[in-house]
């Protein structure tokens, strides 16, 4: 007597069912981090290697344009001290670190030859102008949708903080946000200031 051999559909649809599984699973729970995030924990190696303006170094010129649809040329403000800082609407470090900007920033270097420079990477002015009306800020803000700015100063990770002095040298290198290298961020542009 012959022995029934079980048909190949069963054994194909078994493995498709296992396949589809695997495939669901790795959807629902693989949490990759964000490609942009800063490093964590934040590595010198990490900062040194993903940064290509460095300190000591004449920051890289660009024309950025302006929220308001002007347009701005880092040369042209030689003289002051400037802080580019790049960020992202999606970027909760830089979410955090927008919300100290007007106090402890703008409000409190105003009236100085100081500029404060926010370049939001990667994203269209409609993403930008909904994220500034549901925040309520009113402050400028460069907007670089295509990342030519950015990657001029940058390979990757945001926020970043690059403080250049009146003859546009760069003088810090921030990567990231927390409170401590953000007061260090605030000593360092009041010295830059002071610095005639």
């Amino acid at each position: 007597m012959r022995e029934r051999r079980k048909p190949k559909s069963n054994i194909t649809l078994i493995l498709m069912i296992i396949a589809i599984v695997a495939i669901l699973a790795v959807i629902l729970f693989w949490n990759p981090a964000p490609v942009s995030a800063a490093p964590s924990p934040q590595s010198k190696e990490q900062i040194e290697s993903s940064t290509i303006a460095k300190e000591g170094s004449v920051a890289p010129d660009f024309i950025v344009e302006m929220f308001d649809g002007s347009k701005c040329r880092l040369s042209e403000l030689r003289g002051k001290v400037v802080l580019v800082n790049f960020w992202a609407t999606w970027c909760p470090p830089c979410r955090e670190e927008l919300t100290r900007v007007q106090k402890d920033i703008i409000d409190r270097f105003a009236g100085q030859d100081f500029v404060f420079l926010p370049i939001s990477r990667g994203e269209e002015y409609q993403t930008v102008a909904a994220f500034r009306k549901r925040m309520g800020y009113t402050f400028a803000m460069g907007l670089d949708p295509d990342q030519k700015i950015f990657r001029r100063y940058a390979k990757n990770y945001i926020p970043r903080n690059f403080l250049i002095d009146r003859d546009g040298k760069i003088v810090f290198v921030g990567i990231g946000y927390d409170n401590k290298e953000f007061e260090v961020l605030l000593k360092t542009i009041e010295k830059t200031i002071n610095t005639k």
